[in-house]
């Protein structure tokens, strides 16, 4: 087996994002996980808490009218109320395909590679439905410092095209790891005209997570950001080719 580094320098990763970026990114992700010697158990956690404020900040990626359309949605699904030990972040991706087929490649809760990095192969138990409280079990790629994760869902809105999960057991270094994810349509506009204004698909992911007692809160932001950033921009291009061929063989496989 190749060293971590030698492990996801090969990893076929979307054309979309720079390769040099990538590459620093996942170095500091092997640094900040695979260095420490405590083991991964829970945080003490504290009884004060603080509310997150995404719905006050706008996210990259996204201009002042495009957060306005979608601020009330933050407040919605994406705020969070956290301890002492814990942070959050908010991402945003644009995606140039409509928000069902957006929507479709998100919903595939036993099909998690679709459109995830870093995932080797899972299983679902014997009659597995798409409800709230069922389980998928993940294998990560060889390289991390994780090999089993157990996910929960927690939250499915098929009429908002809302999904969250958490982390609830396995091998790994996210402890009370929560992830939500929401679709939108919005209307955009790239010049001052309304005359301009056309539709655009916009994910929103958030996630808090412990930060553990050997790290520094920006250094466990910056990991689970990365991994959200990759998984955004490979859903880019999964969907809007699927988009471009209008369906055809890729809507077929995520069924």
């Amino acid at each position: 087996m190749g060293s971590p580094e030698h492990t996801l320098r090969n990893i076929k990763l979307p054309f979309k994002f720079p390769q040099n970026i990538i590459q620093i990114h996942i170095l500091r992700i092997i640094h900040l996980i695979s260095t420490s010697n405590n083991p991964s158990t829970p945080q003490t956690i504290t009884t004060t808490t603080t509310t997150t404020t995404h719905h006050l900040s706008v996210p990259p990626r996204l201009n002042d009218d495009e957060f306005n359309q979608l601020q009330s949605y933050i407040i919605d699904f994406h705020t969070y109320h956290l301890t002492s030990s814990q942070c959050s972040s908010l991402l945003a991706q644009h995606i140039h395909a409509p928000s069902d087929v957006v929507w479709l490649a998100v919903r595939r809760s036993d099909k998690p590679q679709t459109y995830k990095h870093f995932i080797k192969s899972w299983t679902v138990d014997e009659g597995f439905t798409m409800t709230v409280g069922c389980t998928r079990d993940i294998n990560v790629i060889s390289g991390l410092p994780a090999t089993i994760i157990t996910e929960r869902l927690d939250l499915l809105h098929d009429e908002n095209h809302v999904m969250g999960f958490t982390i609830i057991d396995g091998e790994h270094r996210l402890r009370n790891y929560h992830v939500v994810t929401t679709v939108h349509e919005i209307i955009t506009t790239t010049a001052a005209t309304e005359e301009n204004a056309r539709p655009v698909t916009v994910v929103l992911e958030s996630n808090v997570l412990d930060v553990p007692e050997w790290n520094m809160e920006d250094d466990t932001r910056l990991f689970a950001d990365t991994v959200v950033k990759l998984n955004l921009q490979k859903m880019v291009t999964i969907t809007e080719a699927m988009a471009h061929d209008g369906g055809g063989d890729d809507v077929k496989i995520l069924k």
